[in-house]
């Protein structure tokens, strides 16, 4: 079993270079194809932890279509920006890495190597 794992959309470039990264340096992550699988609550409560985000909204992808359908805005209460976030997940922020109690935003996909200890 892996230490490592990615929240995963491919056909996002950088959610694939941030895997192939991580292949690269020899780690096989458990892939979450999030649009598929998407985390439940206490799920993304654990990301936006372990990222060390102070607020839900800073997950959001807030230029995707969906972000203005979900009614959503910068002072959004974090339980309405997460049930939004599973109700659309394409408003997931990706790709996510994460190792234990720490978890970075592959964008830029180098970001990962803070988590390889490079």
């Amino acid at each position: 079993m892996t230490d490592y794992t990615i929240f995963h959309n491919p056909r996002c470039s950088k959610s694939r270079q941030t895997l192939a990264l991580l292949e690269e340096n020899g780690i096989e992550p458990q892939v979450i194809k999030y649009l598929e699988d998407t985390p439940d609550a206490a799920t993304l409560k654990t990301l936006i932890g372990k990222l060390g985000l102070d607020k839900a909204h800073d997950l959001v992808r807030n230029k995707e279509a969906d972000y203005k359908a979900a009614g959503l805005t910068p002072q959004s209460q974090d339980d309405d920006v997460i049930a939004a976030m599973i109700a659309y997940p394409k408003l997931i922020e990706r790709p996510i890495v994460v190792k234990g109690d720490r978890a970075v935003l592959g964008r830029p996909p180098e970001n990962v190597l803070a988590l390889l200890g490079k």
